[in-house]
């Protein structure tokens, strides 16, 4: 058997990351592995240490996976567009394959896409949010859970005094992600800053990440002089371990796996209560939950953590000690422990 990772993103997020962290664990053990990606994404160029892993770069419409697909595969789809080049592979090869999904909005509508989903030897759902909304869309689905994965990056200590450093204050508040206002909500977090001032006017607001909307975010951020655009870093461990409070204002989340890093350097957390994210957090035990789109209840909840050290401490060491269960490890032992059952189905 040999596990045929296919991820046709762009950029590199969070699915990406999990599908490295995946490639990884599953390297230590021995497992036969194929990693499909777009040409000139970042995903190929990361993963080319990796021992035995066979690299394999696709330009739509991606008919380069046909004869690359061999007796025995298994194909594991990451995201949408790999999900429908596995079920093409499937029909013309008769490979097996599985699919993770990651977000909590429907798949497209239509006949295909359905039959995607419906011929999959497996799907996987990050969150039992997901899994609901792929249980409502299709209820001849099935999903299997398996949570993402913290990363279980270590911070550099040079970088780390550097940049505690760059961005003196009273607290250092942060929020990873793309810059994407209808996903990451950072329209919120600048609303709840305007209304949380003056207690949070000097404390440093770093947004840790790229997108579409940056332009105008740096735009709308001109009254707030202590948000603090940093771009994409590599290793977001140096700028968690930075901080001492991490908001995540998300307005749809199929999990949040950036929370699982978040957790595990025992930052105190404010997030929404919406998709995945309530399965990570527990509401006044490993952080606080505000509504989504919220501003005034993200105002009072980050007011609250700054305010009081003793409930940072309580929520982060709690945090810190949950987040210890999401590992690639664990991760990788239910995914292969997937693919085995697959490749023995296939094989009768």
């Amino acid at each position: 058997m040999r596990v045929v990772h296919v991820n046709l993103a762009r950029g590199y997020r969070g699915g990406e990351r999990q599908t490295e962290l995946l490639i990884r664990a599953l390297a230590a053990t021995d497992v036969p592995q194929a990693l499909w990606g777009r040409t000139g994404e970042p995903l190929l160029e990361r993963l080319r240490d990796v021992p035995r892993l066979d690299c394999l770069a696709l330009n739509p419409p991606y008919l380069g996976a046909l004869p690359a697909s061999r007796g025995g595969d298994v194909l594991h789809a990451h995201e949408a567009k790999a999900a429908h080049v596995a079920h093409a592979v499937h029909r013309l090869r008769g490979r097996p394959y599985l699919i993770t999904r990651r977000v909590p909005n429907l798949p497209k509508a239509g006949r295909w896409t359905r039959a995607v989903y419906r011929h999959a030897a497996r799907v996987v759902a990050i969150s039992t949010a997901v899994s609901d909304v792929l249980r409502a869309w299709e209820p001849q689905v099935k999903p299997v859970r398996i949570p993402s994965a913290a990363s279980l990056q270590t911070p550099d200590p040079q970088r780390l005094a550097v940049l505690r450093l760059a961005y003196p204050g009273p607290l250092r508040i942060g929020q990873v992600g793309a810059l994407v206002d209808h996903h990451k909500g950072q329209r919120v977090l600048f609303e709840a800053l305007r209304l949380a001032a003056p207690a949070l006017a000097q404390c440093p607001v770093l947004l840790i990440g790229a997108g579409e909307d940056e332009a105008a975010l740096r735009r709308e951020a001109r009254d707030l002089p202590q948000v603090v655009f940093t771009g994409f870093v590599d290793n977001v461990a140096d700028h968690l371990a930075a901080l001492d409070l991490f908001v995540f204002p998300s307005r749809e989340e199929g999990l949040g796996s950036v929370l699982i890093d978040a957790m595990a350097q025992g930052l105190p957390i404010v997030a929404s209560r919406v998709g995945g994210i309530p399965e990570l957090i527990e509401d006044g035990q490993t952080g606080l939950l505000v509504p989504p789109g919220d501003a005034p209840a993200l105002a009072a909840a980050l007011t609250r953590l700054v305010a009081d050290a003793e409930l940072r401490a309580r929520l982060g060491a709690a945090a810190r000690q949950a987040a210890a269960a999401y590992t690639p490890e664990a991760m990788a032992a239910a995914y292969a422990a997937l693919y085995h059952d697959i490749a023995q189905e296939h094989a009768t």
